[in-house]
């Protein structure tokens, strides 16, 4: 469970790095509530971005985003809409993007963003 862990947290780190990169501001890491967990949040200052961070290290269960599944979404707007009324926000626009991180042992570390993944 260790290994997961620490893979889980690379991957994270990856897909903050990636987003700055990319110019948004990351608001939330691992923001829990009793609901659950939103994995990032970040603005582009035009909208909420919410980021599912699904990591693995080789594709032998199908490939990162696909376990991204309807419940876990469901799930994260749920996380969602408790982080809003938290932070006080009203409304704005949010995104759901889902962030695949493939990091093989000794191997070339890839990143992709979905956006409105769901």
């Amino acid at each position: 469970m260790a290994y997961k862990d620490e893979l889980g947290r690379h991957g994270e780190d990856l897909a903050v790095d990636y987003l700055r990169t990319a110019g948004l501001v990351v608001l939330s890491r691992n923001w829990r509530c009793r609901h659950g967990e939103i994995d990032v949040v970040a603005t582009d200052s035009e909208r909420l971005v919410v980021c599912e961070v699904k990591t693995r290290s080789g594709t032998g269960f199908g490939e990162p985003a696909e376990s991204v599944t309807r419940q876990k979404a469901a799930r994260v707007r749920r996380v969602t809409q408790v982080w809003l009324t938290n932070h006080r926000v009203r409304w704005c626009e949010v995104r759901f993007d889902v962030i695949a991180v493939l990091a093989p042992p000794g191997g070339q570390v890839t990143v992709e963003h979905y956006e409105a993944a769901f």
